[in-house]
C-alpha cells in the first residue's frame, strides 16, 4: 500500500511543463503518453486498493460497534449485579467486561487506522484523477502545437524547393520572358498601326467632305 501511494505521489508531483519540454524537444507526444499511461495503471490500482481498505474498515467498524454495544450490556449488569448484592456474578461479569473492552478499543483503534487510510487513498485518487485530466488537456494543445509546428516546416520546405531553382529552370525562364517581351513588343506595334490606319482613314473621309463642300459653292457661284 505505501508502494503505491509513493509511487501516485510521485506521478502527482511530476512537472507538466517539463514533460511538454521535453515532447517538443523531441517532436513526439510519446513521453507524455507514456505519463498518461503509468497515470491510468496506478489510477485502477488506486481504485481497487480504495475499495479494499474502505471494505475492511466498514467490517472493523462494524465488529468494533458490535463488541461496543456488548460492553456497555455488561456495564450495565455489573451495576444491577452489585445493587442486588450478587458479588460473584458481579466479579465475573467485571472479568467479561475487561477482556470485550480490550478487544473493542483494539478493534476501535484498528477502525480509525483503516478508516484514516481508506481517506489517504480516496484524496490521492481524487488527485491523481484531477492530474490525468489536466494532463490530456494539456496533450490536447501540444498535439494541436505540433501539428502547427509540422505544418510550418513543410511550408517552409515548399518555399525552399520553389526557391531553389535550378540553372536549367532558369534557362528556361529566360526564354519564356523573352517570348513575352516580344509578344509584348507585337501587341503594342498592332495597337500603333492600327491607330496609324484609322488616322488615314479619317483624313480620307475629311478630304471627301470638303471636296463636296467645294463643288457644292462652286455650284452656287455658277462656276
Amino acid at each position: 500500500m505505501a508502494s503505491l501511494l509513493d509511487r501516485v505521489r510521485t506521478l502527482i508531483s511530476a512537472n507538466l511543463n517539463y514533460l511538454v519540454s521535453q515532447a517538443l524537444k523531441a517532436n513526439s507526444m510519446a513521453v507524455v503518453d507514456e505519463y498518461i499511461r503509468k497515470v491510468e495503471d496506478n489510477l485502477e490500482a488506486l481504485e481497487d486498493a480504495a475499495a479494499t481498505v474502505g471494505g475492511e474498515a466498514k467490517t472493523i467498524r462494524r465488529k468494533f460497534e458490535e463488541l461496543d454495544s456488548q460492553t456497555k450490556e455488561m456495564d450495565r449488569n455489573i451495576d444491577l449485579f452489585l445493587t442486588q448484592g450478587k458479588e460473584d456474578l458481579a466479579q465475573a461479569a467485571q472479568y467479561r467486561y475487561n477482556t470485550v473492552k480490550r478487544l473493542a478499543d483494539t478493534y476501535g483503534e484498528q477502525a480509525k487506522s483503516q478508516e484514516a487510510e481508506y481517506k489517504k487513498l480516496l484524496d490521492a485518487k481524487l488527485k491523481l484523477e484531477a492530474k490525468l485530466t489536466e494532463t490530456k488537456r494539456e496533450r490536447t494543445e501540444l498535439q494541436a502545437m505540433l501539428d502547427l509546428a509540422k505544418s510550418k516546416e513543410l511550408t517552409h520546405k515548399v518555399v525552399e524547393g520553389v526557391g531553389g531553382v535550378t540553372a536549367a529552370q532558369g534557362g528556361m525562364q529566360e526564354i519564356r520572358d523573352e517570348i513575352q517581351r516580344r509578344l509584348d513588343k507585337a501587341t503594342a506595334q498592332g495597337e500603333i498601326d492600327a491607330k496609324r490606319l484609322d488616322n488615314q482613314m479619317s483624313e480620307a473621309l475629311e478630304k471627301d467632305t470638303i471636296d463636296h463642300q467645294l463643288a457644292a459653292r462652286k455650284a452656287r457661284l455658277g462656276m
